[in-house]
């Protein structure tokens, strides 16, 4: 029983547990629009519960981008969802706007008292490339070198070594010459979850763009999840990587949420052509499992659904590695 709609796209999804319910917040888009790369430009937020991950049941549109004109009326994309210190649900999701034509993607922040029903927090805008760390970051569309100006997927977390709250989301570095080596875990911090200050990205390199970014903390390791294509392998890892580019889902290893943070030695579960892409690893009750949405697992049509969970363990070594389910099951 995959996360599907029969007239819907379904792509990139994120999760939290409100009580006994998983929540699952998903980017949908009609399947009447054919081809499935037309998408991006027409996406809308979707949730659906579940106390399984497996069996869900679909409550429809949760959120969608402003009416016009604003920093978001274009699309809202990817995000986290978190409960505050205030007792508040917090979505921080991705958004662009039309006078820019999507290119310039910036961070919203939008509250909640029951999951579904979502208010923009002010005009939603809670982080933009500004401020005195911006010059780190390709602030600006480098029209030419890369195809968007990258600030989106934020996930955001409690701080664990204080009173406040960590965002990591999909950035670039500036001055950084090959295109695909520039790719950045970006960082903010805030005392509160709505006042966020830009900080110095916590890890650079190896990708064009390191998409999706999760942080979490499993057996004393920290894991940073992300996934990227093998279009926008660099050339220094490609020639790294003994099996080859290929597209799907990685991780960095850390110290804590600050890191420093080192890519893991081997790919967590990629494949050419895609299958998995945009992963989530959930802890449930039963041990980490792994979700992400169907690309072209069989090299065909675009599927667009949310894949059935699949077990993952935190090897002796502190590494992450699919566990096969019967093994999960011993």
């Amino acid at each position: 029983m995959v996360l599907a709609l029969k007239d819907q796209f379904i792509w990139d999804s994120w999760y939290v547990r409100g009580s006994d319910t998983w929540h699952g917040y998903f980017l949908k888009a009609p399947r009447s629009l054919g081809d499935p790369e037309l998408r991006h430009m027409n996406a809308t937020v979707g949730h659906a519960t579940s106390t399984d991950l497996i069996h869900w049941d679909h409550l429809g549109q949760t959120f969608g981008p402003a009416p016009a004109p604003a920093w978001d009326d274009c699309t809202t994309w990817t995000g986290s969802v978190v409960r505050g210190d205030d007792d508040l649900w917090h979505l921080y999701y991705t958004g662009t706007s039309q006078a820019e034509n999507a290119l310039y993607q910036r961070i919203g922040h939008a509250t909640s008292t029951d999951l579904h029903n979502w208010t923009r927090f002010g005009d939603g805008l809670a982080l933009d490339l500004t401020g005195p760390n911006a010059e780190l970051y390709e602030a600006d569309h480098m029209v030419g070198f890369w195809h968007d100006r990258a600030m989106r997927d934020p996930w955001v977390m409690k701080d664990p070594e204080g009173d406040g709250w960590l965002m990591f989301f999909t950035a670039r570095k500036a001055g950084v010459a090959e295109p695909n080596a520039g790719g950045c875990i970006g960082f903010a911090t805030s005392p509160d979850g709505y006042d966020w200050t830009l900080q110095a990205p916590v890890f650079v390199g190896g990708y064009g763009q390191l998409e999706v970014p999760q942080v979490f903390q499993k057996d004393g390791h920290w894991f940073c999840l992300f996934c990227t294509a093998a279009e926008h392998f660099s050339k220094d890892r490609a020639e790294k990587t003994a099996t080859g580019p290929s597209t799907g889902n990685h991780y960095l290893i850390g110290a804590g949420p600050r890191g420093p943070w080192q890519l893991a030695p081997e790919f967590l579960d990629g494949a050419l052509p895609p299958a998995r892409y945009a992963a989530r690893i959930v802890d449930t009750d039963d041990g980490l499992v792994i979700l992400g949405f169907a690309d072209r697992p069989d090299g065909g049509d675009f599927v667009g659904h949310v894949m059935d969970p699949e077990p993952v363990r935190v090897t002796a070594d502190g590494l992450l590695e699919l566990a096969p389910r019967r093994m999960a099951e011993e």
